[in-house]
């Protein structure tokens, strides 16, 4: 039920440190010039009586017996800045958010777990979701109202309505509350599955049958607008169509990753993907650039180059971690979160895109002779135009294509093309540059640690391994706590924000990735005791699934099992896969048993909507297909896996050593004289080989 529409029916019918100004006549005191959240501080200096979302504000709601109007965004978000301007920013609609609520600004990124149990209010409530996220909740944080942007004069209306139907009704308000308190608390329960777990290979293939009839075999993607890239979705169709054989699944990943790779979504001049496309054809994006998203695509990117060996992804990997380590990092070593969509334009106002697009006759002065040439490969014509005269960098058609075309090799259009970026870049970098969210957040440094291991795996480029021991050192050293613990954000040297599911599932899923190409069990130990922890404080003996929050978290009003994959994979899909290899690496029963069990529990809704479960579908190929733990051990260990890893084996795992380990896979197997490959199944081993292609032989098989 879309629980708006009742509301809407019921509302027709009836000081340190504190920036304290005064508005027509109202006292203000706007407490976000304390916190340290870039979203935050861009609201500090509202006429509105902003809190951030604490203890002692949500002690103020109840005290005072005040509606809570708890807006959720997050810096780089275009609508939430319009939404600022046109509401936030006015004295008239502060005043009437000052006189009726306890107004509370939320990041997003720095508080998923409010921002996701609002989210799941306003999807029951309309059917859909989006930011900003506006919502009204009585005193006790209970939801009544919520919507994404609106307008100044609607925004004022509803405040006005509701706040009188609080005054006058309230027990109207009251049962709105507890009909959507049933709803997400509905949404929060994950059914056991009593069923014995069976993992079938016609399981997976009748929905991906159901999902091809989604595909866009013209653009690549989702047939819709707007398109989000999914990074999760493309990495197991990746692998179940080498692992299948299915040539027609593999051109349809191929179309919609060199598609991407064209579109305007991918910066062509400074390297970095945007947020999601507007558009069908990957033209025009909300230009956002976040590192989540960047840096899932480098590791999908880095796969698709293994088994492809299509150079277009090797660009886009070495692009997009140029981008991140001049953009993205910093000096300690951990990841930035996100570039802001809005820029200043020539008339210094913000305006969404502006440092990315181009006007023709500027690039006809910058690139002299080779415009043409330039604006044919990158569509400055009526393919490429946009609005306002601006255009988005847009490719139609590949290189091999433009050779042929213009009659010029291979080596010369590579050297134009750097040229012509080398050009832009010095251009582009005189404007006023976008604004950067400058947190670090675990769970996102996560993917990206994962990323540049992804990267080292592939294109052995030492400079990545570099980086990515660095950061796993960061996140050591600076996030990881004396209890085992993790906490969420890093700015400026502070850690805080205890850490949920999320960045203990990606932290751990990256350690286990980086000892697999450096053989260092410090990783991989620090993955199992994080494991451990999640169990202790994260796990859920009713449903076998793993909670949001830790259970020294302060209670929402609802605590929530995430469990469908998004854009980020979901925590609990990245726990179940981490506890899989985790199991094989220390013969743990215990995290064996969870894995396949939370895999059952989520078969049931894995065939209605393939997409939302992408990452349990990968996890699913570990049981419905050989799984391969590939144990080396000898003095030459390092070398066979950097050449073992020359290979796209999605199904496998790698232990090794240089030493005597004894780690189960590795116990007994070191042999000074020699180095040798055992490929093995659920611990059952061939005999060892000592020469890579006759275990990848072994494997082939």
């Amino acid at each position: 039920m879309k629980y708006n529409v009742l509301l809407f029916l019921i509302i027709l019918m009836s000081c340190k440190g504190q920036n304290t100004k005064t508005s027509n006549q109202h006292q203000y005191t706007n407490a976000l010039i304390n916190e340290s959240s870039p979203y935050l501080l861009q609201h500090a200096h509202n006429p509105v009586d902003w809190h951030a979302w604490n203890e002692a504000t949500l002690k103020k709601a109840k005290t005072e017996n005040k509606l809570m109007l708890i807006s959720v965004g997050y810096s780089s978000c275009h609508w939430c800045h319009v939404m600022e301007h046109e509401s936030f920013e006015d004295s008239l609609v502060a005043q009437v958010m000052n006189n009726n609520f306890i107004n509370i600004k939320v990041d997003r990124e720095e508080r998923p777990d409010v921002d996701q149990v609002y989210m799941n209010a306003l999807q029951l409530m309309k059917g859909s979701g989006g930011w900003p996220l506006n919502m009204i909740a009585l005193p006790d944080g209970r939801p009544i109202w919520g919507e994404t942007y609106l307008p100044k004069d609607q925004w004022i209306d509803v405040l006005k309505n509701i706040s009188n139907l609080y005054k006058e009704e309230p027990e109207k308000l009251i049962q709105q509350a507890e009909n959507v308190q049933n709803g997400i608390n509905s949404i929060s329960i994950v059914e056991v599955n009593n069923d014995a777990p069976t993992f079938e290979k016609e399981f997976i293939a009748d929905a991906i049958s159901k999902w091809s009839k989604t595909f866009d075999y013209k653009f690549g993607g989702t047939d819709r607008e707007p398109k989000f890239m999914m990074p999760s979705n493309y990495q197991f169709l990746l692998r179940y169509a080498h692992q299948n054989n299915d040539d027609e699944l593999l051109k349809f990943v191929n179309l919609t990753l060199t598609k991407m790779a064209f579109g305007g979504v991918y910066d062509h001049v400074g390297g970095g993907f945007s947020r999601y496309s507007t558009d069908g054809r990957w033209h025009v994006p909300h230009f956002e650039k976040m590192l989540y998203d960047n840096a899932q695509l480098v590791s999908l990117y880095s796969d698709a180059y293994l088994l492809t060996k299509n150079e277009l992804y090797r660009e886009v990997v070495e692009e997009t971690l140029s981008f991140v380590e001049d953009e993205m990092t910093t000096p300690e070593g951990a990841f930035y979160a996100s570039f802001d969509a809005d820029s200043n334009n020539n008339e210094d106002e913000l305006e969404e895109g502006a440092f990315y697009v181009w006007q023709k006759e500027e690039l006809k002065t910058l690139l002299k002779d080779d415009f043409d040439l330039f604006s044919e490969y990158y569509n400055i014509n009526n393919y490429g135009l946009w609005e306002k005269g601006n255009y988005v960098l847009i490719r139609k058609d590949n290189d091999g294509t433009i050779i042929k075309k213009h009659n010029i090799s291979a080596t010369q259009l590579k050297e134009k093309k750097q040229q012509w970026k080398a050009i832009l870049n010095q251009a582009r970098n005189k404007r006023p540059k976008p604004r950067m969210d400058d947190k670090g957040l675990t769970s996102w440094n996560g993917l990206m640690l994962k990323g540049y291991v992804d990267a080292y795996r592939v294109f052995q480029n030492e400079n990545y391994l570099e980086v990515a021991i660095e950061n796993a050192n960061f996140i050591v050293s600076k996030v990881l706590r004396q209890d085992g613990g993790l906490n969420h954000t890093y700015k400026e040297g502070e850690s805080k924000i205890n850490g949920y599911l999320e960045d203990y599932a990606t932290v751990i899923e990256a350690f286990i990735a980086l000892y697999e190409v450096t053989l260092n069990d410090e990783w991989l130990t620090k993955a199992n005791n994080l494991a451990n922890y999640t169990f202790k404080h994260f796990y859920d003996e009713k449903s076998n699934m793993f909670f949001y929050t830790s259970d020294e978290d302060v209670a929402l009003v609802t605590r929530n099992i995430v469990y469908h994959d998004n854009v980020i994979p979901a925590s609990n899909s990245i726990m179940a896969k981490d506890l899989f290899k985790l199991n094989h690496y220390f013969d743990n029963k215990i995290f064996e048993k969870t894995a396949m069990t939370m895999l059952n529990n989520v078969k049931p809704e894995m065939s209605q909507y393939p997409t939302a479960f992408s990452n349990w579908f990968d996890l699913m190929l570990n049981y419905t297909n050989p799984f391969y733990e590939v144990a080396i051990a000898g003095t030459k260990a390092k070398e066979k896996v950097s050449e073992l890893n020359q290979y796209y084996i999605p199904n496998k795992l790698i232990a090794g050593s240089t030493t005597e380990n004894d780690m189960p896979l590795l116990q007994n197997r070191y042999n000074p004289g020699e180095t040798f490959i055992y490929v093995c199944v659920n611990r059952a081993c061939k005999l060892p080989v000592s020469e890579v292609d006759k275990a990848i032989n072994l494997l082939e098989k």
